[in-house]
């Protein structure tokens, strides 16, 4: 839990934060330090939200941040290296000229499989817990999907984490169903 007194105080932190894990190089031995990060940061954010009162002012700050994370997760899982002007992972390129004769090779581990899990156990659950946590809106007695809808919000807490979940191939709602996830493990 944080300590910090707003939502929105704590996800400027988060955000900062953020960008300080993305700016590590997803070459080894680095690859696996920014995707350990990337996941205690992930686990922290979807226990941390739910600590704080839901207020209708705070969630376009709360579903922006969520983008940004959704966005990082995708450039970890395809290697990436963070392009913060564009707020997205670009493919690393090393030009021949500069690979000196008997330097070591250089390399990108992909994100394991046991990782992936964990990924995708945060990302279930933690949406699991937002959806209940905004259920508490104060929404003067209207149903909190309907205020989302009028706010403008609802689709983008529809698609949390649609890039990430399209990445790792569990998008199409397979993630519970133990046929949608043969292969993955």
């Amino acid at each position: 839990m944080t300590k910090l007194p707003t939502l929105t105080a704590y996800l400027d932190a988060m955000q900062k934060l953020l960008a300080f894990i993305l700016q590590i190089p997803p070459i080894d031995p680095s690859t696996h330090l920014r995707t350990v990060f990337l996941l205690r940061l992930t686990g922290d954010v979807m226990t941390s939200v739910p600590g704080y009162p839901p207020q209708m002012k705070e969630l376009q700050t709360l579903l922006d941040f969520l983008d940004d994370l959704d966005q990082a997760w995708s450039a970890a899982l395809k290697n990436q290296v963070w392009d913060p002007a564009a707020g997205e992972g670009v493919d690393l390129i090393i030009r021949v000229d500069e690979i000196e004769p008997g330097d070591s090779p250089i390399r990108s581990s992909p994100v394991s499989q046991t990782e992936r899990t964990r990924l995708r156990s945060l990302l279930v659950t933690g949406t699991a817990g937002l959806e209940e946590w905004m259920s508490g809106l104060n929404t003067s007695g209207e149903d909190y999907q309907i205020a989302l809808q009028n706010a403008g919000l609802l689709q983008g807490f529809d698609d949390l984490f649609s890039v990430t979940l399209s990445e790792m191939g569990t998008y199409d709602g397979s993630v519970n169903d133990p046929a949608g996830m043969e292969g993955t493990c």
